[in-house]
């Protein structure tokens, strides 16, 4: 199979629709990072997903709808869910709703809920438009690697395995959306990401972080598994060590690696003769910065060196929780809430 890239146009969306008819697997931008979608309603298609990406078959999907697409057709909507729609969607935030089982079984892998996205991404719109149905989509990288910020990434996973790409450029949010459980009289976040806490709580009253219990089926992506590792050898430090990491930066340089910092601003200027990443210096500079970055480092580093950023609360969570399980930590045990 022959896998293309190509802008979004009136003949490649027809093309995209075309092919989510038959059953097959696109890529498409979105604000947060590339998803790879097919018809929610066809089982062999979600199938097809988890195949292509080596995906457990516990892990929930996401399904994607255009703006003006009736969400009660696939679920049932609290009354108080209806102020976090008007506030936040289209955008980076996935509500999880009571299931109507209008799609395949396996988009939620057996759960009695149905967890729907509204990009906002022109490009995601562009093509949820195009096809009328909802999408299911994770991330269109392989399991457990660096999730895709470019149609480069798509490609770089799955060149002649899918066969379209749709671009949109970079995504620009840089980690996945905030996943939200609307099922209770309180909201709960499943996945940190640009949506916080704080601001849902001020548009309802209350949110709280989700914690899984041992032996509990996920109800979200991103919530069991290690997520988002680069290819490469990894270490990491947490804050306040960064004479740790650059310690372990002289001993691989000296045995004639090739190590590269993954670091925050404040530390990439006070160690100006070593080879970094700079994460940025707030945290929506560092959440867009940081899958390209783990993506690059991947590449160029026989050794790639995390050092934890020193911000805590609102899109930190989010942008810690992917940093910790790219390099393997666990959230928990690191103090991190989600």
């Amino acid at each position: 199979m022959t896998t293309r890239i190509l802008p979004v146009t009136p003949q490649s969306l027809a093309w995209a629709s075309e092919l989510i008819e038959q059953g097959e697997v696109v890529a498409f931008h979105t604000e947060t990072v590339y998803g790879l979608g097919a018809d929610a309603t066809n089982d062999e298609a979600v199938k097809k997903i988890f195949a292509l990406k080596g995906r457990p078959t516990d892990n929930p999907l996401i399904a994607h709808v255009h703006t003006g697409y009736d969400i009660s057709a696939l679920v049932e909507t609290p009354a108080w869910t209806a102020r976090l729609r008007d506030k936040f969607l289209p955008g980076p935030l996935t509500m999880v709703y009571p299931s109507k089982g209008k799609v395949s079984r396996f988009v939620s892998c057996g759960l009695a809920t149905l967890s729907i996205r509204v990009p906002s991404s022109p490009t995601a719109q562009a093509f949820l438009r195009a096809v009328n149905r909802p999408i299911a989509a994770p991330s269109a990288n392989r399991s457990k690697h660096v999730s895709p910020v470019t149609a480069q990434h798509v490609y770089d996973d799955f060149a002649g395995e899918i066969p379209l790409i749709l671009d949109g450029g970079a995504s620009q949010g840089g980690i996945e959306s905030t996943v939200l459980d609307c099922t209770g009289a309180i909201p709960l976040i499943l996945r940190a990401g640009l949506v916080t806490r704080e601001m849902i709580a001020a548009e309802v009253g209350a949110c709280e972080f989700y914690r899984l219990h041992a032996g509990e089926k996920p109800k979200s992506p991103g919530m069991a598994y290690k997520h988002y590792a680069p290819a490469c050898r990894t270490a990491f430090f947490p804050v306040g060590d960064a004479a740790g990491a650059i310690r372990c930066y002289r001993e691989e340089a000296g045995r004639g690696g090739t190590p590269v910092l993954l670091c925050e601003h404040a530390v990439c200027l006070a160690h100006p003769d070593c080879r970094a990443l700079d994460l940025g210096a707030t945290p929506e500079e560092m959440a867009a910065n940081l899958y390209a970055h783990l993506r690059t480092g991947e590449k160029a580093a026989t050794l790639l060196i995390g050092i934890e950023p020193e911000a805590r609360g609102g899109v930190m969570d989010g942008v810690r929780n992917r940093l910790l399980r790219a390099f393997g930590q666990d959230a928990k045990e690191r103090g991190n809430d989600v």
